[in-house]
Parts: structure tokens; sequence; C-alpha cells
């Protein structure tokens, strides 16, 4: 792969190698409902979570990042040397000046190579899809040397006390990029809807808690659904259909891989694609089961209607289950990753879909981060996939991590909140459940500098 690449124009530029990292300990949703004391089903239905990783003293941005980018350097054979590029998105900020990409080049101390361009990207969870981009854009740059480029996007998502905690997770996901790649972005198609929002933020710099308005932050979510996709639909259309004036629908993608703050928002998502078709063409007879909700068009009701938001679920039930359900395993099994989270469910389904169902088909990305920062773009798979599957094994993974129960997540949050801005500290979280191979913090001197091992 590293040698077929050189410095001529680069073509075919998307993902050639991707790593998920997750942290060893997880609490059962069901189990967390009842310590909580809300109606069962509220977490496993209500927000379509099954378990939720947590992470003890011992694990921060940096340990995590640096897990992933090592495991995926020797999954793959590669030298540090074969990277040109390096961009890090996360929002888990421990360093107001100090980036993680800084910590990572510790990595590539015994290669020599210090020549690796890009710092860190922060926009909440949209941070590590604008790395991607960086990325890509490098690559297809007169800056590009011929290297490959790599991008982290790593976060630990926790949550005070409330209604929010069940959606907290963690996890990091390496993304390899270069010309001539399996994964293949489908250029001159991204389309992006940025505004200015306080549906989720972190003021509180002492603290890794966030701010949020939980229901406003999912309608913001939608509305850029609604901003991006339609964008979306015209540029793939005017560039690569024979009709452009025939737009492509989200029966046209073969895949959706979607940022999941949970899963349930993420069938709500899917279902207001097909809305958005169905406004294209509402006397289709296809549509004819809910095209009286055409009524709403974009409209602010339209956004709150239940039963719309129900018909459209309903509507797009079949499909959901086999073009969005396969890259959902980490999402419901792990949680909320931030910026790792679309890059997680692009891992999840390509971890378990064969070459057939895979090969030469399209899938659609959304990708957002509060504040707010979005993007739905897509890229083709090209050629075999079965690297993807050897090397990340999702399932196999996460069956063999240790469950706590809630009481001991409880703690293990606390713990985490009252250690967060301690220096001249010795971590005390267990390191017998680390998988080999993952860094974890040993000690934070009197300067506060960090210091870690590997399992």
């Amino acid at each position: 792969m590293v040698g077929s690449i050189n410095n001529t124009a680069p073509a075919n530029v998307g993902i050639h190698a991707l790593e998920f990292y997750h942290p060893s300990k997880f609490v059962d949703q069901t189990e967390l409902e009842q310590f909580d004391g809300v109606s069962a089903g509220k977490y496993t239905i209500g927000l379509g979570q099954t378990q939720m990783a947590v992470c003890d003293d011992r694990e921060d941005i940096n340990s995590i990042s640096l897990t992933v980018v090592q495991n995926l350097i020797e999954k793959h054979g590669l030298s540090f040397k074969d990277i040109g590029f390096l961009e890090v998105g996360t929002e888990s900020i421990i360093d107001k000046s100090k980036s993680v990409k800084t910590v990572l080049m510790s990595l590539f101390e015994e290669s020599g190579n210090n020549d690796v361009e890009g710092i860190d990207t922060k926009n909440a969870c949209y941070g590590g899809t604008a790395s991607v981009f960086h990325a890509v854009n490098w690559v297809e740059s007169s800056s590009w040397d011929g290297r490959l480029a790599l991008v982290v996007a790593a976060d630990i998502a926790s949550y005070a006390e409330g209604p929010a905690r069940p959606t907290g997770g963690a996890g990091a996901v390496a993304i390899l990029i270069g010309p001539n790649a399996p994964l293949v972005l489908d250029q001159g198609v991204r389309a992006t809807h940025m505004n200015h929002l306080w549906d989720f933020y972190k003021p509180e710099l002492a603290s890794e808690y966030p701010t949020v308005d939980g229901h406003f932050s999912n309608t913001c979510y939608i509305r850029s659904v609604d901003a991006c996709y339609s964008l979306f639909t015209k540029k793939y259309s005017k560039r690569y259909s024979p009709n452009p004036e025939q737009l492509i629908k989200s029966e046209d993608l073969d895949y959706s891989v979607f940022h999941a703050p949970n899963c349930k928002l993420v069938q709500k998502a899917f279902g207001r694609m097909a809305y958005n078709d169905m406004l294209q063409d509402p006397e289709n007879e296809i549509y004819a089961s809910v095209k009286d909700f055409a009524k709403f068009a974009h409209s602010e009701e339209s956004y709150y209607d239940k039963g719309l938001e129900r018909a459209m679920m309903q509507f797009t039930k079949a499909e959901y289950q086999k073009k969005v359900i396969p890259s959902l395993y980490a999402a419901t099994n792990v949680g909320n990753m931030y910026t790792a989270s679309v890059w997680a469910s692009l891992s999840s389904l390509l971890s378990s879909a064969s070459d057939e169902e895979i090969i030469n088909k399209r899938i659609g990305l959304f990708s957002y981060g509060s504040g707010s920062a979005a993007t739905f773009f897509s890229l083709k798979v090209v050629s075999s996939t079965e690297k993807f599957r050897e090397t990340l094994q999702i399932k196999t993974r996460l069956a063999n991590r240790t469950k706590v129960t809630p009481e001991v997540f409880a703690k293990l949050l606390k713990l985490r909140e009252e250690t967060a801005l301690l220096k001249d500290y010795n971590p005390i979280g267990d390191i017998s459940t680390l998988a080999k191979g993952t860094y974890y913090l040993i000690r934070i001197d009197e300067k506060f500098r960090r210091t870690y091992a590997r399992a």
C-alpha cells in the first residue's frame, strides 16, 4: 500500500485503514435504568442504548489517542516515517495550550520523523470530521509530499448526574488517508451547515462535564440534517447524475452512517432524510402513506410534531434495518464518543459487511457538532475491505470487556471528577482489565506533566 504512493498527482483519495479503541469497562444500560430509578426501557428503548463505556483516572485523551495510533501502525505494518500529516479532532481538553498531536509525536521519536504537519481541531463532536477533510485536502494539494495522512478522532464523553448521563461513552478512531484507497471520498459534494447555537457547550474549564439542553440539541441536529442533506442531494446530482434536475434520494445511498449521540436520534435522522425526499416529490405513489405530512414542509412545527416523526420512522423502518443498523453496533454498546462517533459507526459497518455486501456501494455520512457545525458527505467502496474486517473485529473485542455495576460506574465518574485538576498525583485505577497494548496514565508530576505506560 505505502509503496504504491508517489509524488504524481493523487487520485482516488480516501481511507486506507481504520482502527477503533474503546475502554475495557462498561455498564449495562438496563441495570443503569434500575439504579437511576427510571422506567424500564427509558435508556434501552427511548435512547436505543444497550451498554456504555466508562473510564477511570488511568485514561485520558492522550492515552486513548496514543493507543489507537500505535495499534493502527502495528496492525498495518507501517513505519512512522510513512506519515506526513497528523491531526487530532477532540473536545476533551486537558491542556489549554499543548495539543494532543504533540503528545502523539512521542511515538515518532524512534523513527526520527519530526516533519509531520497538523495540530488539533476543536468544535464539539465535529472536530474529527474537520480533521479528515484537512487531511484529504493536504493529500490533494500542492503541499503533499507523497506520504500518508493520519487523523485521530477521540473523546471521553461524561456527564454530571441527571438525564444526560446515560448518553456518555468513550472511544477513539484512527483514520489512515491517502491516494488509491479502497474507500474513496466523493469530490465536490460535501454539504456543510454552520451556525451559532447554545445547545451543548463546555464553559467550565475545570470540569469535563458539558452544559447541555438535550431536547434543543436534538432539534438542532435534525435541522442540520435538513440543511446538509438537501444541499448534498443538489451538489451530488449536479456533479454525478446524468439528469442533474433529478435529485439523488436516500434510497440511492446503499448505506447511511451518522454521528450517534444516541441511536434513537439516528433513527429519527434517517426518517428525516426520507421526509426531505418526499418534499421534493410528494405526489409520488411511494409516499402515499406519508404525503399528508408534506403540509409541514420545513416549518418550525415540523421539528416538534410527533406524528410526523413517528410516521417517517415507520416509513423507513425496513431501510433503516438494512442501511443503518449495521453501522450502529459500536454506538449502542459503547455510547457517545463525540468526535469519534461517526467514524466508529463507519468502523462498525466495515467490520461486519462482506465484500459482496460492500464493494461498489456508496455510503452517505452525516457529522454533527454542537454549536454548531455539520456536514453530509459520501464515499464509495471501490475494492476489498477484507483488511478492515481482519483488523477491526469490533463485535469480538467488545465481547471481551469487563462489566461494572452502576454503583462502580458512578464511583469511577466521581473519581475522574475529583482528580481532574490534580498535580503531583499517582492514579489509582485498576490496570488489570486493560487490553494488551493500551496506554495508561501513571503519573502527573508537580508541574502537571503527564507520563504514560503501555499494558
